[in-house]
């Protein structure tokens, strides 16, 4: 039987942040939740997909802003329809303003193990620019509430190269999270994405935005900060205690199968990419029964995605797995890109790895461009 990672998108939020692209829609009611969760219930259960699952993923939008129950039937027709072990691991994303201890404890008799909490900063002052809905200190109590309901496997996302952010304020939060004890931190460069109400106050010049110089800095100290209090880095971007890497991602990474459930929500199955549509009218009438072809790979296409996913790891590609799943030689098909990037000291050679240099971590887009 096949293997398959399952993301769930939940699009509901109480306020879009400043710098999220993400589809995500802030003006709802419960009627509308309810109808969205029936129609994800009949996207799976009309899917024709069969298989064992390996991880499933709730995200957003904000999945916390659901009921306990909804999550429990999503979960429910994904049993119906697929194997899954009990084991699982089964994360679910949490906005610290739309949760509570009630909330999080049925999460929990549901079967959700492992709760991501977007936190991004621990200055209150960051956390308003943003547009988040929360305050540290609502974090904080969300972070407690989630160990007394019984939650052994917490990511907290954190971010880097903020607007007016000093590499003092993120060592704070560094600092600050770290003391928590939790099992992964995500850490995020912010990207200025187009349409974003952040971009729109950077084109205005109400807001600017740091140097790059400053973002690399912040970077490295990050990096240096956390693996000398124990977390392993294993991502270009995340970084976790032994043993509890995020499975969910390791699988993308490694460019495993995954079905995607819910607006705007993306599949990769037989070497073809298919997406929902964004419209939520439309979601409601056709519960994903319209998916959009976006890519069907050739060989090439999919070594290429291959190499640029697994370049994302810090151990990076291994020689034998590719040669295994493409047959042929990564060193051999990819001899000209490899070379060029040896070159410029952006990737390196070792044994059964071909992986990013510490130079290549800083320009990993130019490495990826190449095998795209």
């Amino acid at each position: 039987m096949r293997n398959f990672g399952i993301y769930v998108h939940i699009p509901f939020c109480q306020r879009k942040c400043k710098y999220c692209d993400f589809a995500s829609i802030d003006k709802w009611n419960e009627n509308s939740q309810e109808s969205y969760v029936q129609a994800l219930l009949k996207e799976i259960e009309n899917t024709n997909q069969k298989g064992n699952v390996t991880t499933i993923y709730f995200g957003g939008g904000t999945p916390s802003i659901l009921y306990a129950e909804a999550i429990r039937q999503i979960l429910q027709a994904v049993q119906r329809k697929f194997t899954v072990a009990e084991e699982t691991e089964i994360t679910l994303e949490v906005n610290p303003g739309t949760a509570n201890l009630d909330k999080l404890i049925a999460y929990r008799k549901i079967g959700i193990n492992r709760l991501s909490i977007g936190l991004q900063a621990t200055q209150n002052r960051l956390l308003t620019l943003l547009g988040r809905i929360h305050t540290y200190e609502n974090f904080l109590e969300i972070y407690q509430q989630a160990r007394k309901a019984g939650f052994r496997n917490l990511n907290v996302d954190l971010m880097l190269g903020l607007p007016t952010q000093t590499l003092e304020e993120l060592k704070q939060s560094l600092e600050k999270v770290v003391n928590l004890n939790s099992e992964h931190i995500s850490l995020y460069s912010l990207i200025l994405e187009e349409g974003t109400a952040l971009e729109k106050l950077v084109n205005e010049k109400k807001i600017e935005m740091i140097s790059e110089d400053l973002e690399r800095q912040m970077y490295w100290e990050a990096k240096k900060m956390l693996e000398q209090n124990g977390y392993f880095h294993y991502e270009i971007s995340n970084f976790a205690k032994r043993n509890f890497e995020s499975k969910h991602n390791l699988a993308c990474w490694n460019q495993e199968e995954y079905l995607g459930f819910g607006l705007a929500a993306h599949s990769y199955v037989n070497q073809k990419r298919f997406s929902n549509g964004t419209n939520l009218e439309k979601y409601l009438k056709k519960a994903g029964s319209n998916k959009i072809l976006q890519e069907k790979q050739n060989f090439e296409e999919q070594a290429k995605e291959y190499m640029m996913l697994g370049l994302r790891k810090i151990e990076g590609v291994s020689i034998s797995k590719f040669e295994q799943k493409f047959q042929i030689h990564p060193l051999f098909y990819f001899r000209f890109e490899i070379s060029k990037l040896e070159e410029k000291g952006l990737l390196e050679v070792d044994l059964d790895k071909i992986r990013l240099t510490e130079k290549g971590l800083d320009f990993a887009n130019l490495v990826f461009k190449e095998f795209v």
